[in-house]
């Protein structure tokens, strides 16, 4: 098998090389501190689009820094006497959270869903925060010259959370039995908000990105999707003199070094010829859970739709009706 990254032998037992900053525990408990005193002021509109068995709702909620923050949320229109499963959906980068129809499979199997829009990126979220330094285009290197709680995806890992938070609360939602799932971002975003939020019951990412991202440099990888890093290095540090406080700074975004945290079940879909989120990086993330998981993998598969992947993925969803 042609490889682009490691041998699998080593990939199942490869542990990241991005610095992870000393105090990273702290750094993520006061924030998580921060995102709970928020008051949310979630407000549910209904969407124009409806359907005969789903109510269909345009949320927005106040997130840390007082942005205000989008999700499509569907429920079933006649519930169950009990409360049931939800899953929330996480998108790629720069994208959005789509159409209304991605969705009502799962609530026409009795879930509530929701669908985040990422602030700042291609749907109806706002990024009101006010940060010093560059900004460019990218989002991981948004904040890298300010402190690292003003690092964009600090916040949009907590928005992740938040929405979790907050559809465990729903009427009709049973709060142990929450599910997340996205791919790309969308994957690297999966793992964080059930790093943060312990009580999700299922977990279903593909092929995460924002995970050991020193490796994606080492691995001249830094394009794509990850062409920032390469952008900051050229435009702001040309001859790699702050090239470790620079790396150890994103380790606070490194979704790797919160997966420890995770205690759900775990589903991972990963292509083995993967050139914009290396292989090794998602093993990175993956192999530091501890919690009951699986990797389905696919070898002659890069970062593209997976065959099977999403039915796999509503069947495993589907274990917590």
């Amino acid at each position: 098998m042609p490889l682009v990254d490691m041998p699998l032998a080593k990939l199942k037992e490869y542990r990241g090389i991005n610095p992870r900053p000393a105090d990273f525990d702290e750094f993520w408990d006061q924030s998580l501190r921060e995102m709970h005193a928020v008051d949310p002021q979630l407000e549910l509109r209904e969407s124009p689009f409806q359907t005969p068995f789903a109510e269909c709702f345009d949320a927005f909620f106040t997130g840390v820094g007082g942005s205000r923050i989008h999700a499509k949320v569907l429920r079933p229109r006649n519930p169950a006497d009990r409360k049931g499963p939800a899953v929330v959906h996480f998108h790629g980068y720069s994208g959005n959270s789509g159409d209304w129809i991605g969705t009502l499979g799962y609530v026409a199997a009795g879930f509530t869903t929701a669908f985040l829009d990422c602030r700042g990126q291609g749907g109806l979220s706002e990024d009101a925060g006010s940060i010093r330094g560059t900004t460019f285009r990218g989002h991981i290197i948004r904040g890298l010259d300010d402190k690292p709680e003003n690092m964009v995806f600090r916040n949009i890992y907590l928005d992740c959370a938040q929405l979790t938070c907050l559809v465990m609360e729903m009427p009709g939602v049973d709060r142990t039995r929450v599910g997340v799932t996205g791919g790309s971002q969308g994957g690297g975003l999966t793992l964080a908000c059930a790093s943060l939020v312990p009580e999700v019951n299922r977990v279903a990412p593909s092929f995460p990105f924002l995970c050991d991202y020193k490796r994606v440099w080492e691995m001249d990888l830094a394009k794509d999707a990850y062409q920032e890093l390469k952008d900051y290095f050229r435009l702001h540090d040309p001859r790699h003199e702050r090239e470790d406080a620079i790396f150890t700074k994103l380790g606070y975004i490194d979704v790797q070094h919160l997966t420890p945290r995770i205690r759900a079940r775990v589903l991972m879909f990963t292509g083995l010829m993967d050139t914009v989120c290396p292989p090794s990086t998602q093993f990175a993330a993956y192999n530091k859970i501890t919690s009951g998981k699986e990797v389905v993998l696919y070898p002659d598969f890069g970062h593209e739709g997976l065959p099977g992947s999403g039915d796999r993925t509503y069947q495993f969803m589907l274990e917590m009706l």
